[in-house]
């Protein structure tokens, strides 16, 4: 199947059938066999009773036959029930590797415009919603249907007034179904919405804690909190009403038809005993049907809230996988090693609406130069980086790497092309290795002491307990330390330009020229491109000034 086909929970679920062929017939033999096997019973228990009635003994192996129906019955339903759950799990795992794909896909600029809560909630809940659609809704609603179907035609031939009954009372049953899966399809997708709030809001909190007790807003943070949660219980609220209003209005219409049923029954008038007139045996068997044909819809009605939350559940999936994603070149990439190292063509953007952050940029690097972004807070000079990285496409223009626009490269090209050095240490959960490598099994372990050596963390690593091997905590190094280990991990692909973004700001007097000392040794035959608040860290090279223009900024060169 091609990929296309598989950006919907609809090309996923056909994929597991089409892979899954022996577990898709196994779950259709159980499901036909539980609903054939379920009719039997009450056929037997008719001509058990019709024979009492006679005064005519019941031989043994009728009584067997009925009781190993039922047997049958019950083991036919475990098998359903232990077949679904296994592909509802496949499903499950299908749907999140499919997730987790397309996260990889996604430009970065998709996390700007929404909140991480948002797409956490359709990795968990969502996932498990469309689980639980196969485990316990769609085919076990299926199930049912078709069971009740069954009985109406078996009821037919034995009472036909009790089935012209059923077939008038049966759509009356549907559209109240109708209108309770409406609103509560309603409700379902509005809990959705107030759970990724609810979902993103706790991460958040956690992350600007400090900014949280700084500010006093603590009880501000409590009570937007407690306003998400109030209206994931009011969509539940909506949601449970519907539901406990469905089964009392199963149940008392199985009352009364039953009640009925026997009083048309056993009455003396010619023309209804026609219509409604049977034996004792077939009275016994209609019973049983009767409450079999309305335990099936009370468990659909239950089920509709399985349902309604599975469908709420794949719109969003189905939103999610049809997100746009980044745009890379499929063919290989040639750079023009004539052209400019890096070069940007009157470029536009904004992250949002209204609000422009770069206008009419113009910059050109050549191969081996150093240079250095610097201006105010705001202009835009970490937005020029993200750009050149491909992570932000820009609205008008360009930005080029040897030729190739930058936002096309694929990341396998990019890991070998660019070095970027944060702010902060961003560290990966793994071993100091691991923090160099980033699990590229491309990278030698020679490469990855090679790095460290560059830097001067070879013998600090060396010094932990298990050197390389040790597993990484934050207390392992210094905060200098986790800076080397920065640069470390930016030139360990060997890359061709060096990316640095005001990468000694909260380090020390000491600690700074320590990695500017490393810096010096890692830029040695690379294109070097720094943010920095502080020019005296320029070595060499050209500075390029980010001018406020208006709303925009321009650069402005300066040798």
């Amino acid at each position: 199947m091609s990929p296309d086909k598989e950006r919907n929970v609809k090309g996923i679920l056909l994929k597991t059938i089409g892979t899954s062929k022996a577990l898709t017939f196994g779950v259709l033999v159980t499901v036909i066999g539980a609903v054939a096997a379920a009719l039997l019973p009450p056929l037997v228990l008719e001509r058990v009773v019709d024979r009492l009635t006679l005064g005519r003994a019941v031989p043994f192996s009728m009584a067997a036959l009925y009781f190993g129906l039922i047997a049958l019955t019950g083991i036919l339903e475990s098998g359903r029930e232990v077949l679904l759950t296994v592909f509802g799990q496949r499903i499950t795992r299908r749907l999140r590797e499919a997730l987790c794909d397309k996260l990889t896909r996604l430009p970065a600029d998709t996390f700007v415009k929404q909140e991480p809560g948002a797409a956490v909630s359709r990795f968990v809940g969502d996932v498990d919603t469309v689980e639980t659609l196969f485990t316990a809704g769609i085919i076990s609603m299926a199930a049912d249907l078709c069971k009740v179907v069954s009985i109406l035609a078996v009821i037919f031939v034995k009472n036909r007034g009790l089935a012209v009954v059923l077939l008038f009372l049966i759509p009356v049953l549907f559209a109240f179904t109708r209108f309770v899966q409406k609103r509560m399809l309603k409700s379902q997708i509005d809990n959705r919405v107030a759970v990724a709030k609810v979902t993103n809001h706790v991460p958040e909190t956690v992350r600007s804690i400090r900014t949280i007790h700084v500010l006093g807003k603590e009880r501000y943070m409590c009570r937007r909190y407690g306003e998400y949660i109030d209206e994931s219980y009011e969509a539940m609220e909506r949601t449970n009403f519907y539901d406990s209003i469905y089964s009392p209005v199963i149940l008392i219409l199985n009352v009364v038809v039953t009640a009925a049923v026997l009083l048309l029954s056993a009455s003396g008038n010619a023309r209804i005993q026609e219509f409604f007139g049977m034996s004792v045996g077939t009275a016994v068997a209609v019973i049983s049907y009767i409450s079999q044909v309305f335990t099936p819809l009370e468990s659909i009605g239950m089920e509709i809230q399985t349902i309604q939350s599975a469908v709420a559940g794949v719109h969003r999936i189905d939103e999610f996988l049809g997100m746009e994603e980044r745009w890379e070149t499929e063919e290989e990439v040639c750079f023009d090693r004539s052209a400019p190292c890096i070069e940007l063509k009157n470029v536009n953007f904004q992250y949002e609406k209204d609000k422009e952050i770069l206008r009419e940029v113009s910059l050109s690097v050549e191969a081996g130069e150093q240079i250095t972004l610097a201006g105010r807070t705001g202009v835009g000079k970490s937005t020029v980086f993200k750009l050149i990285l491909g992570l932000y496409r820009p609205q008008e223009g360009k930005v080029l790497v040897y030729g190739q626009e930058a936002e096309r490269l694929p990341d396998s090209v990019k890991r070998r092309i660019f070095g970027y050095v944060e702010q902060s240490f961003r560290m990966v959960p793994g071993t100091v290795a691991d923090q160099i490598t980033l699990f590229d099994e491309g990278i030698s372990q020679e490469q990855v002491e090679k790095a460290a050596k560059l830097v001067g963390l070879h013998e600090s690593i060396c010094g932990l307990e298990k050197g390389y091997r040790t597993v990484c905590r934050p207390e392992l190094f210094s905060q200098g330390q986790w800076q080397l280990l920065s640069i470390a991990r930016a030139i360990v692909s060997q890359p061709e330009i060096l990316l640095l973004d005001e990468i000694t700001t909260n380090l020390d007097a000491e600690t700074e020229q320590a990695v500017l000392r490393a810096l010096g040794c890692a830029a040695e035959n690379r294109t070097v491109l720094s943010i920095s608040h502080r020019l005296y860290e320029r070595n060499g090279g050209r500075l390029v000034f980010l001018g406020a223009q208006g709303d925009a900024c321009q650069p402005i060169e300066n040798s």
